[in-house]
């Protein structure tokens, strides 16, 4: 099992604010690995979310290419 310590380290480089640690770390102390579970969930739900978000994005990029090239040549 992982220290603590790289717990935390892992949960900052999964892009975890303080809040969600701090609840993160309350729920490994009272033993609800449930509620651990959830707030994980969570995060990587709104972590795809914003991948799904940025392909918008991209794809509206892309379109106004196209038009340009298409008008260019």
């Amino acid at each position: 099992m992982k220290s603590k310590l790289d717990i935390i380290q892992n949960l900052k480089d999964a892009g975890c604010n303080d809040d969600f640690i701090t609840k993160y770390i309350k729920f490994e102390k009272y033993g609800n690995h449930q509620g651990q579970l959830r707030l994980l969930s969570m995060h990587r739900t709104s972590l795809i979310n914003q991948i799904h978000d940025s392909y918008k994005m991209i794809d509206c990029l892309d379109y106004l290419i196209y038009k340009m090239k298409k008008q260019i040549y």
